[in-house]
């Protein structure tokens, strides 16, 4: 599957956060979501150069992208991709970072996914548009942010039972712009926001169907798992190659 062309990836922070409100403007956050035969999740680890890399940007991106059959969640492919970083570390500009290694995953996939779990922020970002929406809009599908802590907005803590909610809102605006949503009894929450063509209440709703009793939503969690699992393997044959102890 190919990806729209609608910006450059190397560019600078400042053209990114001006790239963020230009796109944000192709953003949907009503429901244009049909049939849903097939969801993935998707997730990055980060391979890094050495001490201090973690900012400057060197290093790679290991990309995992699952897909499954839906809504029995039977997994169908699951495709990686292994790109240089190009953009260092910014907080709130994580797609640009992130997003070229996901898109070269994609592109390996035979299976079309309907709907996309990131682990990331979709709407619940400073400039309304984090890697969820940012992903969504350049594939041009419907996709869900499943972030595991918050980037901005506070909210209540929800029930303890699963499927409880609370609403999550940016206190300088009051807008509500996502939900903790407790995903299986006396676990943490996780915090769901629109990413793109598909509304708030929905996007709680396919999270919810695709929880299996975890705290992360099994497509989320499989790709964490799938991508780390490349890196642990890595990270071995590296050591083989050098001589050095295989890492534990």
């Amino acid at each position: 599957m190919k990806a729209l062309d609608l910006h450059r990836w190397d560019v600078t922070p400042a053209e990114a956060r001006d790239i963020q409100l230009r796109l944000r403007e192709r953003m949907e956050r009503e429901d244009r979501i049909g049939n849903v035969q097939y969801a993935a999740g998707a997730d990055i680890a980060l391979e890094l150069a050495g001490r201090g890399s973690w900012r400057t940007g060197e290093g790679r991106a290991i990309a995992g992208v699952v897909v499954y059959r839906f809504p029995d969640m039977e997994e169908v492919e699951r495709a990686s991709s292994i790109q240089p970083l190009r953009f260092p570390y910014v907080p709130g500009l994580l797609s640009f970072r992130e997003i070229p290694a996901l898109l070269a995953a994609f592109e390996l996939l035979r299976t079309s996914p309907d709907l996309i779990f990131c682990d990331g922020q979709g709407y619940a970002h400073p400039r309304r548009f984090g890697l969820a929406s940012h992903l969504g809009v350049v594939l041009d599908l419907p996709s869900i942010g499943v972030a595991k802590s918050l980037l901005i907005g506070e909210c209540r803590e929800p029930g303890r039972s699963a499927g409880s909610t609370a609403a999550l809102i940016d206190p300088a605006t009051g807008e509500q712009i996502g939900a903790a949503v407790r995903t299986a009894t006396g676990v943490k929450p996780v915090y769901v926001s629109t990413g793109n063509r598909i509304s708030l209440a929905r996007a709680i709703e396919f999270t919810l169907r695709v929880a299996d009793g975890f705290r992360i939503p099994r497509p989320t969690r499989e790709a964490d798992h799938f991508v780390n699992e490349i890196r642990r393997k890595r990270k071995a044959l590296a050591a083989k190659a050098s001589g050095a102890p295989e890492p534990t």
